[in-house]
């Protein structure tokens, strides 16, 4: 075994390609990809007037099959959240309810009602931006995507662009605030 050199502190070890992370790895370029088109969905409902989430399933065989924003003031609809609206257009796309081999990115940690969603749908993995200290039900408050009492679990990434996920929130509801609406 050679001694190192003071030169070899310059040179890298070994060469990481951003792919070489695990999936498991908020900055995967993968999932740093597909949470930016749910910015975009998150953007579109600010747009309309709506609580700014958005939300994106990916599937692994064929790409993007779902894209929503929350539409609960347009639909009146309490159960009209991003999660919802692309579970419904992601099992229609697939013509199943089974969402298997399928990745759900979403720009807030998913409420208990998406989480149970997730977990019917057997989504086997849940990608998610901010997260949500009054709401969330995938690691903050509850941990129902994971729960072993539960048939099916789904493994969570948490953090993927997460300061540009709360912004846009903090922004919104700030803006709210400063014109006395609900």
């Amino acid at each position: 075994m050679r001694a190192l050199n003071v030169n070899d502190a310059k040179q890298p070890m070994f060469d990481l390609s951003p792919f070489d992370l695990p999936m498991t790895d908020p900055r995967h370029p993968f999932h740093v990809e597909h949470m930016a088109m749910a910015l975009d969905e998150a953007r579109a409902a600010q747009d309309e007037d709506e609580v700014p989430i958005g939300c994106i399933i990916v599937s692994l065989e064929r790409g993007v099959i779902a894209s929503a924003h929350n539409q609960r003031e347009m639909l009146k609809d309490p159960t009209a959240h991003a999660e919802m609206v692309a579970i419904t257009q992601a099992a229609a796309a697939l013509q199943s309810w089974r969402l298997e081999n399928c990745v759900l990115y979403v720009t807030l940690e998913p409420c208990p009602m998406c989480a149970g969603a997730v977990v019917l749908a057997r989504l086997p993995m849940v990608v998610y931006g901010a997260a949500d200290s009054k709401a969330g039900a995938c690691d903050t408050l509850y941990r129902i995507t994971s729960d072993p009492r539960l048939n099916h679990r789904a493994k969570v990434v948490a953090g993927v662009r997460a300061d540009e996920c709360a912004a846009i929130l903090s922004e919104f509801f700030a803006e709210k605030r400063r014109l006395g609406k609900k």
